[in-house]
């Protein structure tokens, strides 16, 4: 048993917590949490927790019961809890990271967002960082610490072996945009099978309409295997399985670390060509296999994550971290 360390966890990321905890035997530390009718987080660490190693869990999204801005608030009100009670040292534990997509200026008068985030996170007393499949590497200078940034990619390859190993040789893999062509190819050098890229642009007018090219080679009659780092909305996703099921593909399976599914995304997925989502609970996935029963499989990270604790704690590292 490793010592010295205590996991702790927001509202959002409760069930991954307990899952991380039980790998490394031990139990979430008892925590207080809850909102005022202002609108106002509070939080209560209930045991002591005077220089013990801390692990704070959380995931910035909606849910029913939390906002994205909730669930980061919380966080850094817990942080600073626990650094007012003498934790020795924190490591904030954030899955799925907040505002990574804004992680440069655009436009001029912007704010560069991930890093204003970071620097929240460790202004409240975070010494260390542990995320995965970071939208964009590059917001990890932000932060002056250590900075893990774990890959769900194995995880999500090995299922996909499995999944395909008895027609391997009818497979591709699709890359939907510019932006996950790195992804895409590491997928594509793992298994073994082919990568295709399918460019996107938007709409002049309309930058939430997506234009594809209205034909592509090499699918028809293939399993199309899409790679992505993040679901939002899925206008990305669809677009590209719509113009693959039009390429006579014969099966879509999307791999994503992260199914944010915001909205009437969940929906809008159950509704299109697409076959089955392969993703992590990175995020509580609970309300989306409701809507999307049999086209979604979820991927515990736990064991990812508890190993990360393990090699944080003991020095050993085993992991493939950024």
């Amino acid at each position: 048993m490793i010592k010295g360390f205590g996991i702790v966890s927001g509202g959002v990321q409760a069930e991954t917590a307990a899952s991380v905890a039980k790998i490394l035997g031990t139990k979430v530390l008892k925590t207080e949490l809850k909102e005022f009718s202002n609108g106002e987080r509070y939080a209560r660490l209930e045991q002591n927790v005077r220089n013990l190693d801390l692990f704070i869990f959380n995931s910035c999204t909606n849910t029913k019961s939390y906002t994205l801005n909730d669930a980061l608030i919380e966080t850094l009100i817990i942080i600073d809890a626990a650094k007012r009670a003498s934790s020795s040292k924190i490591s904030v534990v954030l899955p799925l990271f907040p505002y990574a997509r804004q992680d440069r200026k655009t436009r001029t008068r912007e704010s560069i967002t991930s890093a204003l985030v970071l620097q929240l996170l460790k202004q409240a007393g975070a010494d260390r960082i542990v995320t995965v499949d970071l939208h964009s590497t590059q917001s990890q200078a932000a932060f002056f610490g250590p900075f893990e940034n774990l890959s769900a990619h194995p995880l999500l390859i090995k299922k996909v072996k499995n999944l395909i190993k008895k027609h391997q040789d009818d497979c591709v893999i699709i890359a939907p945009d510019a932006g996950s062509v790195k992804n895409s190819s590491r997928f594509a050098k793992e298994l073994e099978i082919p990568l295709v890229f399918i460019p996107k642009s938007r709409d002049k007018e309309d930058s939430s309409k997506i234009i594809r090219p209205k034909e592509t080679e090499n699918v028809a009659g293939k399993t199309c295997i899409i790679i992505d780092d993040m679901i939002d909305t899925g206008g990305t996703i669809i677009s590209a399985a719509e113009m693959l099921k039009n390429a006579k593909a014969a099966k879509i399976i999307v791999c994503a670390t992260h199914s944010i599914l915001s909205a009437d995304a969940a929906n809008k997925i159950y509704n299109s060509p697409i076959d089955l989502i392969l993703t992590t609970d990175s995020v509580p996935q609970q309300s989306h296999q409701k809507i999307l029963g049999d086209k979604i499989q979820v991927i515990s990270i736990a064991p990812l994550l508890a190993d990360a604790i393990k090699s944080i704690q003991t020095g050993n590292c085993t992991l493939d971290i950024d």
